[in-house]
């Protein structure tokens, strides 16, 4: 998996303060998308055991929230193992720390993916800009879902929050 930044104490990107990290790898191309650089899957560094250890020297810090998966998309088929395994690792070593993820597939399609129980929010939904709504909480566009995973793997239905 390739990656463009992990941003510190970011507010933007889900509840709290947090760390974002930034993958490269996206099929969506959105229009009117905020980070087009991240689409291409080449682009960007490799994630290696250097930048994990940036994560998690971060998710030390009783102030940083949690993570959160953007990109790019975090679901990018090329991606989906290695977000996987991250989660899954992050959940075990930081099991208060949320874990947040943005996808432009729909949840429907990617509730069965090997994140998701790790997850507990994912905003999903491709960016359409005729919906673009910059008074929304966490979200571009109106179309888009903020999603509480947990929630909805136990009822088996979409919970949304807000």
């Amino acid at each position: 998996m390739q990656y463009h930044n992990i941003t510190k104490d970011d507010m933007l990107n889900g509840e709290g303060l947090r760390v974002v990290l930034w993958v490269a790898g996206c099929s969506h191309a959105c229009p009117g998308c905020h980070n087009p650089v991240t689409w291409d899957p080449a682009g960007g560094l490799e994630f290696d055991m250097e930048a994990k250890q940036e994560i998690f020297d971060q998710l030390k810090h009783s102030y940083i929230n949690g993570i959160t998966y953007s990109g790019g998309d975090p679901l990018y088929i090329g991606n989906r193992e290695a977000i996987a395994g991250l989660a899954e690792e992050i959940r075990a070593k930081y099991p208060d720390k949320t874990q947040w993820l943005y996808t432009g597939y729909q949840w429907d399609d990617i509730k069965g993916e090997k994140a998701v129980p790790f997850l507990d929010v994912v905003v999903d939904g491709r960016y359409v800009e005729a919906q673009r709504d910059p008074l929304l909480s966490w979200r571009g566009s109106r179309n888009q879902r903020v999603i509480d995973v947990q929630k909805s793997l136990e009822a088996g239905e979409t919970v949304c929050r807000e």
